[in-house]
């Protein structure tokens, strides 16, 4: 392959096909491995971006336009070998399996290469290409399931990785999944799936797991819902899907609703319920690090318009959570009005993510694998808290990619200090480091230490932990 120079210390290879092209009639199947190529390859930009539409305004595409071909990743690594063979970091965008791409400029490796690591990045099928199930799909397939082509489209590149990284000096025992929002999701999905989950040493999660954010649903609930878009969109049988055109295919997807195709117990990826393999201990034994944001949703989520009033709360829950009402208000509790904005923030963020990550945290920990936990608060400028993705740039080194705004020398610091976690997980499997707060693994069976991080940095023991046990107590009385 030939590369670009990024800098004196990295090189990067940018567009490298890990699948044959999902088009024609392999749409809607499993991804298929490409054959090793002969020629050198030219790797010297970004290759195409998964399809879908412009509804999150914070993605910076550097892609080389959009389209149905669209199965590449990107690596960034040291110009010069390490003696010793390299951790490897492979990272999974957000944007709700319906958005996002592998060129996006906060999630650029070359910060996180120059920590002597090789960081990759991956494309995958979004929306409908990537998570339509059909019965006509399920029948072409020798499992009986369909779906979750994107998830798929994750493990093959992992595998990709896997197999062609010690080439290039990595050391495929040492490899760390990470990802933000779906990103997060799809790292915890990777864990729970046989397909992935012997090739993960390390796993990063940030905000969102599986295990109830963008969950998988019953297979017969996906194909039921793959019929009734092949009947809006007019199309009696399979063929007559696959004979649309891809933008064609996301047009009616947009009408239809970009965020209705969702995950399946698909019986290859999911054999089974993901929180029946974390429940059962058969996830990944990787090491853990994972957290969220001080304001992963905004107040307005459960006031609404309403004044933040201590009345106007408690009525809300009340229209909102029904029968379980007065649960959430045993823990969400603010007794004087200039307590609601924060009380609003903290339930609306947590049943919107924050829940599910907690989640995946305490039932992993159970494996007596080191399992770190942060608790994301340094707001961008501007901004009064942390919202939903803000970390990202902090976290990866990039703050200079994102000219949106003006950063502080509090931004660098904190970017140096968790891009520094970060990086130390990645390669020794521990976050601490000469001059970083110490960091402790949560504990089993007793209130354990969260990790904030923003402008000052410090462990403090877990607050709260009785709203996510209700939460718990809930989402385990909720029939599935």
């Amino acid at each position: 392959m030939e590369g670009v120079e990024i800098n004196s210390s990295v090189i990067a290879f940018k567009g490298i096909p890990y699948a044959v092209p999902p088009v024609g009639e392999l749409r809607w199947k499993d991804p298929v491995a490409i054959v090793r190529w002969n020629d050198v390859l030219q790797a010297k930009q970004f290759g195409p971006r998964a399809m879908q539409t412009n509804i999150f305004g914070d993605m910076v595409f550097r892609s080389n336009g959009m389209s149905e071909d669209c199965l590449y990743l990107n690596i960034w690594m040291p110009s010069t070998h390490s003696k010793n063979p390299m951790p490897v970091l492979v990272y999974y965008y957000g944007g709700g399996f319906v958005a996002g791409d592998g060129s996006e400029s906060r999630y650029d490796g070359a910060s996180m290469a120059e920590r002597g690591m090789i960081v990759v990045t991956v494309n995958y099928r979004l929306g409908v290409f990537g998570f339509l199930s059909h019965p006509e799909l399920s029948k072409e397939t020798s499992y009986g399931g369909s779906g979750n082509y994107g998830l798929k489209d994750q493990a093959l590149a992992l595998q990709w990785v896997y197999d062609h990284v010690g080439d290039l000096g990595g050391d495929p025992k040492k490899i760390t999944i990470a990802g933000e929002s779906a990103g997060s999701v799809s790292v915890s999905a990777l864990m729970a799936s046989p397909l992935s989950r012997h090739m993960i040493a390390g796993a990063i999660g940030e905000s969102g797991s599986i295990l109830g954010a963008l969950p998988a649903i019953d297979l017969t609930a996906g194909e039921k819902n793959g019929k009734e878009f092949a009947a809006a969109v007019g199309a009696p049988s399979l063929a007559a899907l696959r004979s649309l055109s891809a933008d064609s295919i996301l047009a009616h997807a947009q009408r239809y609703g970009l965020f209705r195709f969702e995950r399946t117990i698909d019986g290859k990826f999911f054999p089974k319920s993901p929180l029946e393999i974390f429940e059962a201990g058969e996830q990944s034994p990787a090491r853990l690090m994972a957290g969220w944001n001080s304001e992963e949703m905004n107040h307005r989520a459960i006031m609404g318009r309403d004044a933040l009033t201590v009345e106007n709360f408690k009525n809300n829950v009340r229209k909102q959570y029904g029968n379980q009402a007065e649960t959430i208000l045993s823990v969400y509790n603010p007794i004087h009005n200039d307590e609601v904005e924060q009380a609003a923030t903290d339930l609306a963020g947590d049943r919107f993510i924050s829940f599910s990550t907690w989640k995946w945290i305490d039932m992993h920990k159970r494996t007596g694998q080191p399992v770190y936990r942060y608790y994301y608060e340094q707001p961008r400028p501007g901004s009064k808290r942390a919202v939903h993705s803000a970390e990202i740039e902090y976290a990866m080194g990039n703050l200079d990619g994102n000219r949106v705004f003006q950063w502080t020398d509090v931004d660098r610091i904190v970017s140096h200090i968790m891009q520094s976690y970060f990086a130390n997980f990645i390669l020794t499997g521990n976050p601490n480091g000469k001059g970083l707060p110490n960091w402790n693994p949560v504990s089993v069976g007793t209130t354990s230490e969260v990790m904030h991080i923003g402008e000052r940095t410090r462990a403090e023991k877990e607050s709260h932990p009785e709203r996510y046990q209700q939460l718990n107590r809930i989402s385990a009385s909720t029939p599935q």
